[in-house]
């Protein structure tokens, strides 16, 4: 029987989603899944899960200040959202108002700069597609105008914590306006633990849009067509992703993100195409998953796609049963929450 978005939902207390992070980046919980079977742990433990000549798989995007507040030319009040920075002068943003801005319309923003609305955009419309009116540098407004873009559930509005904390120890590629948030966990000290130990590392960049918190709008999910992102795999990545595979060693994706980069990639024998590309792959049941062994990721929203792609990694029955136990023991959820150790389905 085909899978509908209600197989995907789960009750969960408001107070478990977690407002800040821990006070340290490796303080945080870790559930680790294998098939049925289950461990606490803190994430403190993860050196001792992994063994000399793994490959762990970073994203090393940047989240950039992507919350703009502003107005009409008619006065109305706007909120936007950039989806990404197409270029210097163009940009694909969310618009909040009381009603929709047509092509042409004028957005001041942050009391500051001028876009114009220039038609809508996305594989639905979701979107607006933006153009700066005094050709400034998009990258150069946000930095100096924009706000840091915590998700929704998250109440309060940026702190001068957050500017540090909803970016990882890594991140070095302006870009995303969503965290990669299982990476949020790893500290320096881990780091040094880890290569100590012989666990090799390798980075990607993927973007992270906005759309990441669309929800599902089909009953199946079959029917569901995802919004693009941008990822480049270096050849250095590609590389590593190869010995690790010639030598026997696992590939563990650090988190979503750098797996759907990864899987979109990827060749039948377990290696990746290195270079730039788009990707909208839509992971759910069904999917074979050829380069990724294992997952490092937090605890996500019900009924999305996300908890999709974990459900067809590790075996739905099992992911129902972590997120019924991570609700019973108080593990905290979403970007600043605790996170998981997920072996793939078909390994354990």
């Amino acid at each position: 029987m085909a899978l509908t978005v209600d197989d995907f939902d789960f009750p969960l207390p408001p107070e478990l989603i977690a407002q800040h992070p821990a006070p340290e980046r490796s303080g945080s919980r870790l559930l680790h899944v294998r098939g049925q079977r289950l461990a606490d742990r803190q994430f403190a433990d993860l050196p001792a899960l992994l063994a000399a000549g793994d490959l762990l798989v970073f994203n090393d995007t940047r989240v950039i200040k992507a919350r703009f507040f502003g107005h009409k030319e008619s006065g109305g009040r706007v909120e936007v959202l950039l989806e990404r920075i197409v270029d210097a002068t163009h940009a694909v943003a969310q618009i909040r108002a009381s009603k929709s801005p047509r092509p042409g319309v004028r957005l001041r923003l942050a009391d500051a700069f001028e876009v114009v609305v220039t038609g809508r955009a996305g594989a639905s419309g979701e979107f607006f597609a933006l153009e700066t009116v005094d050709r400034n540098s998009l990258w150069d407004l946000a930095e100096r105008y924009g706000r840091l873009p915590l998700p929704p559930y998250i109440a309060h509005p940026p702190e001068t914590a957050d500017e540090t904390r909803y970016q990882t120890v890594y991140a070095r590629e302006p870009g995303a306006v969503a965290a990669p948030t299982a990476g949020l966990h790893f500290d320096e000290a881990m780091l040094a633990t880890l290569r100590a130990q012989g666990v090799n590392t390798a980075f990607l960049t993927l973007h992270v849009g906005a759309g990441t918190y669309q929800p599902v709008r089909v009953e199946k999910i079959a029917d569901h067509r995802m919004h693009s992102e941008r990822f480049e795999i270096p050849q250095a990545a590609a590389d590593a992703i190869a010995a690790t595979r010639a030598a026997g060693g696992r590939v563990v994706a650090v988190g979503t993100t750098s797996l759907r980069a990864l899987e979109s990639a990827g060749n039948d024998d377990g290696t990746v195409r290195p270079g730039a590309a788009e990707t909208d792959i839509f992971i759910a049941a069904g999917y074979r998953f050829r380069v990724v062994d294992r997952l490092i990721t937090n605890f996500h929203l019900p009924k999305s796609t996300l908890l999709m792609l974990v459900s067809a990694f590790a075996g739905h029955d099992a992911i129902r049963a972590a997120y019924a136990h991570a609700v019973a023991g108080r593990y905290r959820f979403f970007s600043y929450g605790d996170a998981m150790l997920l072996e793939k389905s078909d390994a354990v």
